[in-house]
């Protein structure tokens, strides 16, 4: 996919919130500038917490985010835009309270509401059966109410302006997911929303889906760390979140691609300098599913890139994952894809419908795993 690229900064901005009144905040961009914008916010918290804020700059590759322990802070709430802004422990509270609520769903019970009486925005430039579904359906069964904005309701950056969509959404709602094409985009809306922002994917990064991914690893072989997850196919946005989840959980990972189709060099680089997880860019698929716990596989041209399907599939031949591949990989290997998948190019039917294969699963703890982060953004 596209990517982004630029730099990240990070600030802290302290204030009291001890009782209900209008809070100034300044906001930090080496982008925009310095800009203010009062909201006004009630807690029976501690004398003092700390605003954390990440701002950026972009041009036309991809890079990796600055990361932050915490997240991006909004007075106890928290942004979700890169796995690698939170620490291990963090992602994985995030990842077991994915399961705790998933099991309290799957019995039945639906007397958990955490999110009665909150609404959320749904941003969609990118239009998604799977991330429309998941999240509207997954604030619903835990209370909240959904609301989708598709790409002509509001033509953010068009017909309006990222920061004033952001500061409009924010009075209205009490969390934000957006799934768009530029990642300046998300940064933007995160700096101005005075509310959590969550990141439902951008052209540089798809942090939910990699989080649903780690979840169904850990119900299928019982853990993540210590695995060997093999992407094979274009090194896109999927990719650089799974780079930037090896950054936090140690795990050996893969990416098996075509010359000239290899995942952000910065992105690479972040991950292996970070020294937590084995970290491996090659062009040979048969090499790289060798003693595979996961064989990964995503579209090869994405959203935006299907002009250039024809000349792709010319390129990526012998990057399919066949049931030769499979093979290869071993009797253990289960096989993963983030969907929609073009059967018969990427992955052959065989292998989708392969009872090793665990593509349902995982599509199903989309909805589980941004459940979780929707609570860990709202502290809840």
């Amino acid at each position: 996919m596209a990517a982004i690229s630029g730099h990240c900064t990070f600030r802290s901005h302290q204030f009291p919130l001890s009782f209900t009144v209008p809070v100034p905040v300044a906001s930090s961009s080496s982008f925009y500038g310095e800009a203010l914008r009062s909201s006004s916010i009630s807690f029976a918290s501690p004398p003092s917490v700390h605003r954390s804020l990440i701002s950026c700059q972009a041009s036309s590759a991809a890079s990796p985010p600055s990361s932050s322990v915490n997240g991006t802070a909004k007075g106890g709430m928290k942004d979700f835009l890169h796995i690698s802004d939170f620490d291990k422990a963090t992602i994985m509270k995030i990842l077991d309270r994915a399961a705790e609520v998933k099991a309290q769903l799957k019995s039945g019970d639906r007397s958990f509401a955490p999110f009665k009486g909150k609404t959320m925005a749904m941003i969609f430039a990118k239009p998604s059966m799977r991330t429309r579904v998941s999240f509207e359906t997954g604030f619903f069964l835990l209370g909240g109410h959904a609301i989708y904005l598709g790409p002509d309701d509001i033509q953010m950056g068009k017909r309006e302006e990222t920061r004033d969509v952001a500061r409009v959404l924010s009075r209205y709602n009490d969390i934000i997911m957006a799934r768009v094409f530029g990642h300046q985009d998300i940064l933007d809306l995160a700096k101005f929303s005075s509310v959590p922002v969550i990141n439902g994917l951008t052209d540089y990064n798809h942090p939910c889906q990699i989080m649903a991914d780690a979840l169904t690893i850990i119900e299928q072989i019982g853990q993540l760390e210590g695995t060997k997850v093999v992407y094979v196919g274009d090194g896109n946005n999927i990719v650089h979140s799974w780079l930037l989840l090896a950054s936090v959980v140690p795990f050996h990972f893969v990416c098996a691609c075509p010359k000239g189709f290899e995942p952000d060099k910065e992105t690479v680089e972040k991950a292996q300098k970070a020294g937590i997880s084995k970290i491996e860019i090659t062009n040979d698929p048969k090499e790289a599913v060798k003693d595979a716990d996961v064989v990964y596989s995503d579209v090869w041209a994405s959203m935006g890139q299907k002009e250039e399907a024809a000349h792709r599939r010319q390129v990526f031949q012998g990057f399919q994952v066949d049931e030769a591949l499979m093979k290869i990989a071993g009797p253990k290997a289960y096989f993963m894809h983030c969907l929609p998948a073009e059967r018969g190019v990427e992955v052959t039917d065989g292998v989708i419908e392969a009872p090793n294969s665990i593509v349902f699963p995982q599509a199903e703890n989309r909805m589980h795993a941004q459940n979780a982060i929707m609570l860990h953004a709202l502290g809840l």
